[in-house]
């Protein structure tokens, strides 16, 4: 059973981009190209803000968004954290910039969140890596935090509310290991997540990360050892 949207639904998508070359500035604007023609404007509205690393641009504007240039380094979760915070519509959706949305993608999403009791964050299945680690398109609802499984990391799709419950995301994380960190933290506070197989987003796999240099990919990796000891902490304190 599909639960029609009555009313005009609105969606905050926080876009992190870093767009130092004309082929990554191409890959950003493909991605909102795609986001907003993804879905009726009368029944969902998109409010559309990128935070974008390349401070060369000189202040360009995103179309259809809101183009935030910020003074702090580099962190996954700082910047996503900024987004939140200008943000205020009660669904958020965290994004990296290499995906092509498909027709429906949020509405299905929001749907689900409708139907099954519980369901605060959800990620849309990704048509080409899914189908590699065996996971169909159409294939129902998948609950769980397992990474790269039902918690796909370069798209949440999450209620504000969870994020007021969870607080802010822990921005020691400025790349590697940010999702292990949400992942955990969802399940620690008992708020479920599902990967929803007929809300497709593909996703272009590090168009960004695979144009850095080895030492600066090293440094954004570094965030495994510190989830590690975070986490291993508290667990012992159980």
């Amino acid at each position: 059973m599909i639960i029609s949207i009555e009313r005009q639904q609105q969606i905050d998508i926080i876009i992190l981009s870093y767009a130092h070359s004309v082929e990554l500035q191409q890959v950003t604007i493909a991605c909102i190209n795609s986001l907003m023609i993804s879905e009726d404007p009368l029944s969902i509205k998109f409010n559309v803000v990128v935070i974008e690393s390349e401070m060369a641009l000189d202040n360009y504007q995103y179309p259809f968004s809101r183009t935030i240039y910020p003074s702090q380094p580099f962190g996954f979760h700082r910047y996503m954290n900024l987004g939140v915070s200008l943000t205020n519509a009660p669904y958020v959706c965290l994004c990296n910039n290499d995906l092509l949305f498909h027709k429906g993608w949020a509405s299905e999403i929001l749907n689900y969140m409708y139907k099954i009791s519980g369901l605060v964050s959800a990620s849309p299945i990704c048509s080409i890596y899914h189908a590699e680690i065996g996971i169909s398109t159409f294939s129902g609802v998948r609950i769980g935090y397992n990474v790269g499984v039902e918690i796909a990391g370069w798209c949440l799709f999450i209620k504000r509310e969870a994020l007021d419950t969870m607080g802010e995301l822990d921005e020691n994380f400025a790349f590697n290991a940010a999702d292990l960190d949400y992942s955990t933290t969802l399940e620690a506070l008992g708020l479920k997540h599902g990967l929803i197989t007929s809300s497709i987003v593909d996703h272009l796999r590090s168009k960004t990360l695979n144009t850095q240099s080895d030492e600066k990919q090293d440094e954004l990796n570094l965030g495994k050892k510190y989830y590690d000891q975070k986490w291993n902490y508290r667990l012992c304190l159980r």
